[in-house]
This record gives structure tokens, C-alpha cells and sequence, in this order.
């Protein structure tokens, strides 16, 4: 089961709600308000769980705390059913903007499948156009509030479906109406990135970047294709990497009882302290000295099984690990929905665990804006935005 997150972070002097946030991995059909999809079910005739918001929050929340990420993913019959029209695209984009703007993010890519919302007899591009608006009205009003957000769509295909060439000239025909990136997501285990091999040289071809899940449900070899096959510039959770790192640990009667502190003197793969030694494998190497972001979602990956081969409980997340070693770690939501989360929340919870402090937020913060699908200048200018609003603080 989810450990409770903490009302407030223990020790801080400063609003962790009020600190501008980089969002990577959101899925948009993951981050739907209940009351929402409430009223969207009994427009188009779906029947819910429960028809209470507070009820069917719980429930969302409940059926994806099952440790396993194929229960995980049928929570989404519900939300996909009621984004099957332009007028449901355009309302559950709009609000997921205001609701990011809510949470202090200030700059967020989507991440959704628009072969998921065909069903009413839309087009793929009809999809696109209709969430674009959405998110673009969603900006609007943030910035009516005296506020300023930036949103990019991350066109995703399914895995296990065959329309990854279809979905990839989707995402380049709309690069300059909204799309910043491409993805893609569902059933990770037994689907490798080489499926699509075709459509990612296609991509690559049209110098459109990718983001790939991989490392969540499956481990070594799903994160070798998504980098190799899928020309991977991120990962989406990439949290098993870590089952590319060897720990052993040494009997030490001065060490504490905290988090290990990791040193690699010689910048050779293998770091040591007074508790123990870690090296490297060749991927784990590749992944950390490239700094390819790892889209880690905390919450999530404690409740679909990512985790479960590292230890039970949040503290045993190897997310921590792979900060202290170097690896380019971002922290997401993946599904506000499911996870009952925010990204506060998940800052919340890195404080509450692992006692990071205010230079380690700034550090994860700027990894993510750094690791953004934007053009450089724009980057520079969203980094530098984050370093004056965390400098504020000090």
C-alpha cells in the first residue's frame, strides 16, 4: 500500500506549493478532476464506480494501489471513455493546465495517445487540434490570474498496438501547433522500443526528440532499445537502471542510520564510502555520463511494482541512490489521479524520506528544465526563471 504523504514538509521555512516546478510526465488521461469526469460520463452515457467525487477519487486512488501496473492501467477505461469528443478533450485539457498552474508548475509537457480517443469518430489530427485548444485556453486563464505557464504536447503511440509510424508523422505534422515531443506508453513488459524501430528513425529524421517509458515495468533490456531503437533522449521513469548498479555494503560501526552518502573520487564508475562500494554497469554508465534524464514518479512507481525489486516502502525507492550518484534525476506525477498526488506532494514526500533540502529541489528542478523538449534560448530562460524564484528564498 502507498505510505501516507505528509500534510506539510517537516523543517521548512519556505511554501513548497509557491516554488516553480517543471512537469515531464503527466499523462493527461491520468490527471483528470472526478467531478469531471462525473459530469463528462453522464453526457456521453458511461457509467462510473461511484458518482460521487469524493467516492470516485478514493476509488481511482484504491484500484491503482495494487502493486501491479496492469491494474494500474485499467483505471484509465474510465477517463479515456469520456475524452471521445472535442468538447471532453478540450475541458479535461484546459483544466489539467489550470490545475498544473495550481501546483506552481510553470512549465509542463502532456503526455496522452490520441489512438485512444477515436471512438466517437474523430480524426487523429481532430484530437490533437481539440486538446491543443484546451491547453492553450488552460494558459489563457493562468495567465488572466497574474500568472505565467508554458505547456507542450508529448504525442504518445501505444506499445502494444501497430500504429507507431502512424503516430510519428502525427507528432511532426504537429511539432509547430503544440507537440514538443514523442512517447511511447501502455503494457511495457514483452513490447520493446524495437517495434517501432521504423518510426523512431522517422523521428530522428525529422530531428523530432523522444521520450520513451522504459525501466518501469520492465527492466534492462526495455531501457537498452528505448536508447539504442528509440534514439531515447529520456526515459520515462527509468528507474530499474538501478538494477544495473552493484551495492555492497561493508560493516561500519561509526555510520549512521541515515541515507548514505556515495563519492566516486576517480570518476570511474565506482564509488565509495565508509558503508559500502557501488559500481557501475556499462547501461547505468551510458545513462549517467550522457545525463539522460530519468522521468522518476515516485508515488507511482511504489504503486504499480517498479520498485518492489529494491525493497518495500518509499524508502527503499533507489531514486535517492541514483541522485546522490549523478544520474540526471527529474521528479513527476505520471497520474495526479491515480496516485492521489501532486508534485508537491512528491517534493513533500523527498523530505520527508530522504531529508533533501532546499539546493536539492533547485538541483532535481533544474535537471527537468534542463531536460525539457524546448529550443535553447527558451531553456536558458526558464532555468534562469527558476534560480531568481528559488534565490528569492535564501
Amino acid at each position: 500500500m502507498t505510505e501516507t504523504i505528509p500534510d506539510a514538509a517537516p523543517d521548512l521555512d519556505f511554501d513548497l506549493k509557491g516554488l516553480p516546478k517543471v512537469s515531464l510526465h503527466d499523462h493527461l488521461d491520468g490527471g483528470l478532476r472526478p467531478a469531471t469526469i462525473i459530469e463528462l460520463a453522464e453526457s456521453v452515457g458511461h457509467t462510473l464506480p461511484s458518482t460521487d467525487p469524493v467516492a470516485l477519487g478514493e476509488w481511482f486512488r484504491e484500484s491503482a494501489d495494487s502493486g501491479s501496473l496492469v491494474r494500474y492501467l485499467e483505471t484509465f477505461e474510465h477517463t479515456v471513455a469520456v475524452m471521445q469528443t472535442k468538447e471532453g478533450l478540450f475541458r479535461v485539457a484546459k483544466e489539467f493546465v489550470e490545475d498544473l498552474a495550481d501546483d506552481g508548475v510553470v512549465y509542463g509537457e502532456v503526455r496522452w495517445a490520441p489512438e485512444q480517443h477515436l471512438q466517437q469518430g474523430l480524426s487523429l489530427d481532430e484530437v490533437v487540434e481539440a486538446v491543443q485548444a484546451g491547453l492553450e485556453a488552460g494558459v489563457d486563464v493562468v495567465a488572466e490570474s497574474g500568472r505565467d505557464i508554458q505547456v507542450g504536447q508529448l504525442i504518445t503511440a501505444m506499445r502494444h498496438a501497430d500504429r507507431g509510424q502512424e503516430i510519428a508523422e502525427l507528432a511532426v505534422r504537429h511539432r509547430y501547433k503544440g507537440a514538443v515531443g514523442f512517447d511511447i506508453a501502455g503494457a511495457e513488459d514483452g513490447f520493446l522500443p524495437s517495434r517501432f524501430k521504423d518510426a523512431f528513425t522517422y523521428l530522428a529524421e525529422h530531428h523530432f526528440p523522444a521520450t520513451i517509458h522504459a525501466g518501469e515495468a520492465a527492466g534492462l533490456e526495455s531501457i537498452q532499445s528505448a536508447l539504442v531503437d528509440g534514439r531515447a533522449l529520456r526515459l520515462g521513469h527509468g528507474v530499474r537502471i538501478a538494477e544495473d548498479i552493484a551495492v555492497e555494503f561493508e560493516e561500519d560501526d561509526n555510520a549512521g542510520t541515515g541515507t548514505a552518502t556515495f563519492v566516486d573520487p576517480d570518476d570511474d564508475g565506482e564509488v565509495s564510502d565508509n558503508i559500502g562500494l557501488v559500481t557501475l554497469g556499462e547501461l547505468a554508465s551510458w545513462v549517467r555520463d550522457r545525463g539522460i534524464a530519468l522521468e522518476i514518479c515516485p508515488s507511482s512507481n511504489l504503486q504499480t511494482g517498479a520498485i518492489a525489486g529494491f525493497g518495500e516502502g518509499i524508502g527503499s525507492h533507489p531514486l535517492d541512490m541514483l541522485y546522490q550518484l549523478g544520474f540526471n534525476v527529474t521528479i513527476n506525477t505520471d497520474n495526479r489521479l491515480m496516485s492521489g498526488v501532486t508534485l508537491t506532494d512528491e517534493f513533500e514526500l523527498l523530505v520527508e524520506t530522504f531529508d533533501y533540502d532546499l539546493d536539492d529541489l533547485l538541483e532535481l528542478t533544474l535537471n527537468a528544465a534542463e531536460a525539457a523538449f524546448l529550443p535553447l534560448e527558451e531553456k536558458e530562460a526558464l532555468v534562469e526563471y527558476i534560480n531568481e524564484a528559488y534565490s528569492d528564498l535564501g
